[in-house]
């Protein structure tokens, strides 16, 4: 089991909102290892819309912007 930047708790609580009755630990490190992948690329293509604009700090308008490429 690898060390993840999001909790597995929380991969728990997004999937039984989604509606699972259980959720096994594979699923949940699963489902971290998928989101924070997506994360880092969203991230990614955040800074380098901020760097664009001549600033260093990343604006949800930005991390918006990315998420519609």
């Amino acid at each position: 089991m690898r060390e993840g930047t999001l909790p597995v708790a929380g991969m728990e609580k997004l999937l039984k909102k989604a509606g699972a009755a259980r959720v096994s630990q594979d699923a949940k490190e699963a489902l971290r290892d998928v989101l924070e992948e997506y994360a880092m690329g969203l991230g990614a293509k955040a800074i380098k819309y901020a760097q664009h604009s001549g600033r260093k700090t990343v604006k949800s308008s930005d991390v918006k912007l990315a998420s519609k490429e």
